[in-house]
């Protein structure tokens, strides 16, 4: 098995748009929770956060379960600034991080931790009855994106829960609203108390 900073050392090479500060962060606060609980994230891309925070659940002896479609934002789309070619599957000329992803975790050694969900994030919340302990959102930014998953997956949070957003920036110039705004509503519906932030990282406690 991988020692905790071969682990975090690995999820700093995956590719992805997470700063390592923010990365560790997240790393942090998944140690900071209850054991045996059940986590979940809205984004998975190639496998990145699910690393941080997959070796903190393996800690804690908590299960993460990493939700993305795999077919990428629209900011990830050809000729779009975060275009890849090279996770376009030759077969159906479509992005598909699913296998990159698929070989992050098992080179990681959390194959067991962390559980793959893929599918819709809307259509898999309506299936997902278990409640939350952790619950981080970093899926698409766009408008209707963003709010569809804090709509659909904040109420699964438990009580003491956490609730971790990316991407939240102030300052309009430094980046999209919709994280922001998601963060705002979190805070402003009385639901949810700020713990903490690092970068662009916010998370939340549930009343």
């Amino acid at each position: 098995m991988s020692t905790r900073e071969e682990i975090l050392a690995l999820a700093e090479r995956v590719k992805g748009f997470m700063p390592t500060d923010e990365g560790r962060a997240l790393f942090r606060v998944g140690c900071g929770q209850a054991r045996g609980g059940t986590w979940l994230e809205v984004g998975a891309w190639c496998g990145k956060s699910a690393v941080f925070l997959g070796a903190a659940a393996q800690e804690r002896d908590c299960v993460l379960y990493s939700l993305d479609h795999h077919h990428g934002s629209l900011e990830n789309q050809r000729g779009w600034a975060h275009f890849d070619e090279e996770l376009v599957d030759p077969l159906d000329g479509r992005l598909n991080t699913l296998p990159t992803w698929q070989r992050t975790i098992s080179s990681a050694g959390l194959e067991d931790v962390v559980i793959g969900l893929v599918g819709p994030s809307r259509t898999i919340a309506a299936h997902f009855d278990q409640s939350l302990d952790l619950l981080f959102i970093d899926g698409g930014h766009a408008r209707e994106v963003a709010w569809a998953d804090y709509h659909a997956w904040t109420p699964k949070v438990a009580p003491g829960g956490t609730l971790l957003i990316h991407d939240v920036f102030p300052d309009p110039a430094d980046g999209g609203r919709p994280p922001y705004e998601i963060y705002r509503a979190a805070l402003e519906s009385g639901e949810f108390h700020e713990r903490g932030d690092q970068g662009s990282l916010r998370w939340l406690q549930r009343v």
